[in-house]
């Protein structure tokens, strides 16, 4: 197995952390309470980019009549995510779609509809609440997780980050493009740095094992060159000043 393949390489580095945002688990927790409160049984979920389907699994887990539909490119994160559900005794609810998540094309609407950090996949925030809003029922919730610049983005931050200043907005206007777009929040969760410095370090100390476990492996010098150069990215770039929020959603469809 290659490892630096970048689907190959997030088995690693999200090993303890298979949620790929800076989320603990009870905020997970209460983001699924809110977008699935008035859904008899749990509902029909779709997460678009699933990677691992760690929320699905987790919908899945602990609602016994839910089903639901997971989409990524990635066969090596959708074998992962099957194989989690075999151990949960889930794997009859959840079907995983290894296809682009902007070319899913399912028939019938879903109660819930997640896309947490795969904004990317769509070209930006506003393409993915359109497609979004392509796959849900109506009444039902979206669930959106999207960066935002907690402050003014450093040059130091923008090149760690490869980014230009545009690629984001503060969290008031993130959200304001949001409503502005005709969706209502009904909830939502602001990544505390604490979660942002949990995530971090899950990654880079994934990745450090697995370099330190295997010596003699051709790859590990790259591992550790990879995690030098994401530390660096995090703690002199970004930290403090990209944030994520996560956003329950209905659309707006007041007069």
């Amino acid at each position: 197995m290659d490892p630096w393949e970048p689907y190959r390489r997030h088995l690693i580095t999200h090993a303890e952390h298979p949620v790929a945002a800076p989320l603990h688990d009870d905020a997970v927790a209460a983001l699924l309470d809110a977008a699935l409160a008035h859904v008899p049984g749990g509902g029909r979920l779709l997460d678009l980019g699933c990677g691992e389907a760690p929320w699905l699994l987790r919908a899945l887990a602990t609602r016994p009549s839910a089903r639901a539909v997971g989409v990524d490119l990635s066969a090596d994160t959708l074998a992962s995510a099957a194989g989690a559900a075999k151990r949960l005794g889930v794997a009859g609810r959840l079907e995983l779609r290894q296809t682009s998540a902007g070319e899913y094309a399912p028939g019938d609407p879903f109660d819930a509809v997640l896309c947490v950090g795969a904004t990317h996949a769509f070209g930006g925030l506003l393409p993915a609440l359109a497609a979004v809003g392509r796959h849900l029922a109506p009444g039902g919730c979206a669930v959106v997780g999207e960066g935002f610049w907690e402050r003014g983005p450093t040059p130091a931050a923008l090149a760690e980050l490869d980014a230009d200043p545009d690629d984001y907005a503060d969290l008031a206007t993130t959200v304001d493009r949001v409503v502005d777009a005709g969706w209502a929040p009904v909830h939502g969760h602001i990544s505390s740095l604490a979660e942002w410095d949990a995530y971090e370090w899950r990654w880079t100390g994934s990745l450090t094992r697995w370099a330190l476990d295997r010596p003699g492996h051709p790859d590990a010098p790259a591992a550790r060159e990879t995690v030098t150069a994401h530390r660096a990215a995090w703690l002199r770039g970004y930290r403090g000043v990209l944030g994520f929020v996560t956003l329950v959603l209905r659309r707006d469809e007041a007069p």
